[in-house]
């Protein structure tokens, strides 16, 4: 069964979620959690990428995302791929670290958003990595220290959340820890990850497994991209680019015998990549499954 198309559009909020592959664990210590920080913080600033929630745990991570200029599987092409060839290389391993292509939801952000924040936020605490909500506010791993200023995050728009609560700052502080008090006893919320039983745009015919919004938003996204489904192609020769720019290694490398092996990793990707694909040219909507192939060897 052929994969279906992402929904990306500019100014729309996406739900992320990928999972390392057969759940086995993509972060084996803070280094690890903080260079995945790093490169993830870079990446939405020189993308335009606007980040409003975040979370890592073990072997899984979450991300809330707006894009503006630059498309989300290009963001998220660099930013896997990046990451895996580090991962790869420290821990002498080889093939998938990541489960599948990574998961993308488009949001109906004035019904969802602030409920995304918040169940984005306290999966460091159900999963048991932090014993309080207390505690909470000082996890590194975590957009919600940065909501507190506890700690930093170039790229992650506080301000963006909080204003929804108050424009005191002080104010939006309190009535952000209240709310999210509020939600440590909530059950599970199926409809925030994409499960049809409890999405409620899945309840009718218009339900599509890509949105989290009801039977309106799913007519609003369908007006705006109806009668723009022409791909937009683009050399498979620009994939060696695409590598180039995701690890830090010049195409000129990439081209050459090397006995290095981070080039190595990333020729393996962009080779594998590239064999993916029988024609010379590739539609624009298929870069999420380049995306998963250039994190394969």
């Amino acid at each position: 069964m052929p994969r279906t198309a992402r929904l990306d559009i500019p100014g729309v909020v996406q739900h992320i979620i990928v999972r390392g592959v057969e759940r086995r664990p993509i972060f084996m210590d803070d280094r690890d959690r903080l260079r995945f920080a790093d490169r993830f913080s870079n990446l939405l600033n020189k993308t335009d990428t606007e980040c409003l929630a975040w979370a890592l745990l073990s072997n899984h991570f979450h991300l809330l995302l707006r894009r503006h200029t630059t498309p989300l599987p290009t963001f998220m092409m660099r930013l896997l791929t990046s990451y895996a060839v580090y991962f790869n290389l420290k821990y002498g391993r080889v093939g998938h670290l990541f489960q599948n292509r990574y998961k993308s939801l488009v949001c109906d952000e004035d019904a969802y958003l602030l409920e995304l924040v918040r169940y984005i936020h306290l999966n460091p605490l159900r999963a048991g990595i932090v014993p309080s909500l207390e505690e909470l506010e000082n996890y590194q791993w975590c957009g919600h220290g940065v909501l507190l200023g506890t700690r930093p995050l170039q790229g992650q728009n506080a301000n963006a959340i909080l204003s929804m609560f108050s424009m005191s700052r002080d104010k939006a502080l309190e009535s952000y820890r209240r709310f999210m008090a509020d939600g440590v006893d909530s059950g599970d919320r199926p409809d925030l990850v994409g499960n049809r039983g409890g999405n409620v745009s899945a309840r009718d015919d218009l339900g599509d497994p890509r949105v989290i919004g009801d039977r309106d938003f799913v007519l609003a996204l369908q007006s705006r991209v109806e009668g723009n489904i022409a791909a937009v192609m683009i050399p498979i020769s620009k994939v060696a680019n695409v590598v180039a720019v995701a690890t830090g290694i010049d195409t000129d490398a990439l081209r050459k015998r090397s006995k290095s092996a981070m080039v190595c990793e990333a020729r393996r990707a962009a080779f594998f990549a590239a064999l993916r694909h029988e024609k010379e040219e590739i539609p624009a909507r298929r870069l999420p499954a380049i995306s998963a192939s250039l994190v394969r060897p």
